[in-house]
Order: C-alpha cells, then sequence, then structure tokens
C-alpha cells in the first residue's frame, strides 16, 4: 500500500469550515488588541517626554513633586505592600536623602556647613547613607511586625525631627538650608535665560524633567523585576505567613532586613528628587504627616502595585496644588491665608474618604478599579 493511500489530504483541515457557534474573529481581535498595547505603550513613553514643550512650568512641576513621591511609594510597596512590613517612618528616610544631598554637595554659607562634593557623587552616597540607616534599623524590623513594627518605626520620625532642627551646620536648623543644583558631564540643571532648545526655554524645570523621569522610570523597572523574581516571591510568602515561609526555605529575618534596607534607598532616592525640585530643604515637611501621605499613595494605587504606586503618588501630590490653584472657582474651598477651608484640609479629606472607599469597595485600588471597568467594558462588546 502506497503513502498516498494513507495519508490525509493536506487540504482537508485547512478548508474545513470552523465549528458551529465558534468566533471566527478570534485571531484578528487578539491581534488588534496587541496592536492597541503596543499603540498605548509607544503613547504613555512619547507623551512624557514632548510635554516639557508644550505644559506650562507649573504642571511641569507638579510632575517634578509626584515622580519624587512615586520613588519613595515604590519603596513602600515593596515593604509594605509585597513584604506586609508596615512603616510609618518612610518620612525619615526621606529626609536623610534630602539632608544628605544637601550637606555633601552644599558650599559652607555662614553657620551652614557642606562639603562641597559633585552632586552626582553626593547623590548616590545620600542614597546609600538612607539604605545604611534602614540597614541599622533592620534588626529591629526583623523582629516585629504589623503595628508593632509601625509603632518602632513612628519613633525614626520623632527623632529625625528633632536632629533636623537641632544640627543647625547640618540642616540649617528652623529655617532649612539650601540646595545645590544637579550636575551631570558640566550640564548643570538650573535656570539659564540664554539655553534654547527648538525654541523653547529651558530652564531648571524643564531640564530636570528629564532626570526625573529617566530615575522614575529605572526605579520602576527595578521594582517590578524584584517584586516579579524570587525576591518578591519570598516577599509575598513572608507576608502571608512567616513560618510558611520559612518551611519553604526563606530566611524570614534576613528578608525583612532587605526588603527594609530596599525601600529605605528608595525613600532616599525619594529624598534627593525632593531636594532638587524644591530647591531647599525644610523640617517641617519631614514629619508624620508625610508619612501617611505615602502610605495612602499606595492603598488608593493598588498595594504591591508598581503602577498603583505611581498613580496613587501623582493623585495625591497634585490634588492639594491643583485645588489651591483653582481656589478662586471651586465651592467650598479658599486660597491660603483666607477664612474657610483650605486646599490642602479638602485635599486630605478627599483622599481619606478615597482611602476608606477602596478599602472598603475595591481593596485593589484604583488600578484594580481601572482593570475591573475594562473587562466589563470588553464584556459588554
Amino acid at each position: 500500500m502506497s503513502d498516498d493511500t494513507i495519508a490525509p489530504p493536506r487540504s482537508t483541515a485547512a478548508e474545513a469550515p470552523p465549528p458551529s457557534g465558534a468566533p471566527a474573529t478570534a485571531p484578528s481581535s487578539a491581534r488588534s488588541r496587541r496592536v492597541l498595547g503596543a499603540a498605548a505603550m509607544v503613547a504613555a513613553l512619547a507623551v512624557p517626554l514632548v510635554l516639557p514643550f508644550y505644559v506650562d512650568a507649573f504642571w511641569l512641576r507638579i510632575g517634578l513633586f509626584a515622580m519624587a513621591a512615586a520613588v519613595g511609594a515604590l519603596g513602600l510597596t515593596i515593604l509594605f505592600g509585597a513584604a506586609g512590613q508596615l512603616s510609618l517612618g518612610h518620612a525619615f528616610f526621606v529626609a536623610v536623602g534630602t539632608y544628605g544631598y544637601g550637606f555633601l554637595a552644599g558650599d559652607d554659607h555662614g553657620q551652614v556647613k557642606g562639603l562641597g562634593l559633585p552632586p552626582l557623587l553626593a547623590a548616590v552616597l545620600a542614597i546609600l547613607f538612607a539604605g545604611l540607616c534602614g540597614l541599622l534599623f533592620s534588626p529591629v524590623a526583623s523582629r516585629l511586625r504589623g503595628i508593632y513594627l509601625g509603632i518602632a518605626s513612628l519613633g525614626l520620625v520623632f527623632l529625625g525631627h528633632h536632629l533636623l532642627l537641632n544640627l543647625p551646620a547640618v540642616t540649617g536648623g528652623y529655617d532649612g538650608r539650601s540646595v545645590e543644583p544637579f550636575a551631570l558631564g558640566g550640564f548643570t540643571f538650573s535656570d539659564v535665560s540664554d539655553r534654547l532648545v527648538l525654541g523653547i526655554p529651558f530652564g531648571a524645570v524643564e531640564s530636570l524633567w528629564y532626570l526625573f523621569l529617566a530615575v522614575t522610570v529605572v526605579a520602576t523597572l527595578v521594582a517590578r523585576n524584584v517584586l516579579r523574581g524570587r525576591p518578591g516571591r519570598a516577599f509575598r510568602l513572608m507576608r502571608d505567613s512567616e513560618v510558611g515561609a520559612a518551611a519553604m526555605g526563606v530566611r524570614v529575618q534576613r528578608a525583612k532586613a532587605g526588603a527594609f534596607v530596599l525601600s529605605s534607598m528608595y525613600a532616599g532616592t525619594a529624598g534627593v528628587l525632593t531636594a532638587l525640585a524644591f530647591q531647599r530643604a525644610v523640617p517641617d515637611y519631614f514629619d508624620l504627616q508625610l508619612s501617611i501621605d505615602f502610605l495612602a499613595m499606595i492603598i488608593l494605587g493598588g498595594l504591591g502595585s508598581t503602577s498603583g504606586a505611581l498613580v496613587g503618588a501623582t493623585f495625591v501630590i497634585a490634588l492639594p496644588i491643583v485645588l489651591s490653584r483653582y481656589a478662586d472657582v471651586l465651592p467650598l474651598v479658599v486660597a491660603p491665608g483666607q477664612e474657610g477651608i483650605q486646599a490642602s484640609f479638602a485635599a486630605t479629606f478627599v483622599y481619606g474618604v478615597l482611602v476608606v472607599i477602596v478599602m472598603l469597595t475595591q481593596p485593589g485600588g484604583l488600578r484594580a478599579m481601572v482593570h475591573s471597568l475594562r473587562d466589563r467594558r470588553s464584556t459588554a462588546h
């Protein structure tokens, strides 16, 4: 018997019609979703690159503050969202990064001292110093969890605020200290009147935009790789059950210490960016309210989500500034110095209410809410 008699015709499977009820357009719809996803990714990358050419400096400055806060929120996402370690001392490590950079990069100005190091070296050392502070606190962090760790870390905020007020040679005391502009390769990120790019004046805000954007992208990629890799799996096992994590081979105390050190370095990076965005360091900014704001960012955005940390940071930072900007046209909100509901209080009330609503209705945060709406829309179609 020849092979021709037993081999089925090759065209039979190709020409056979799809079964009744099968979606004939599934490949094309999947292809269109991939195309739309690629287009959205390209837009997400391209839009931030061109914003300085079309957006007013006011909105760019909000973006700088939001990106600085987002980096700090990424660190808390690793520590609390993934590892389950509640920390109320995040503001302390942000202050270490801010004043560390200010002292290392600054020069002597009267009673306020500085080492005058190159800004890039000063920024790296400030981040490492924040990590060192986290390492020094890690023995406490490795032995506590939950509200007990939160209370212990709360002491860092009060200790840090006391040091900021009583070390005037380093911090400038109550009045704070100025911050040296960042410089890289002979390029200074400061206001220079004759610097034009495509006919657009590029001052400190426009120049810092790309620096902050690069740091935020790198910090997001690192955090995403950590959470998706073996450290992230160990953190989540430890968060769910320390006994179970130990049984799976996770060295719990080392994992806790590692999460705290990494989170501290993220906070130190946020502190350096905060110093460059404000161009001044003031002690009253680094109080308990800042730590609570960071918690609100990751809860609103979605615990354990890097994209949620970015969204939550942008919302929490931008809301009070926008409310203050448009206080004249908004009901019940007044401009600073007037009698009534201040913009900062109104913003705190708004995202406080949102935190309660999110925790009750959508524990995954704004990110999960957006995904849920998108899934409902695709199901409806």
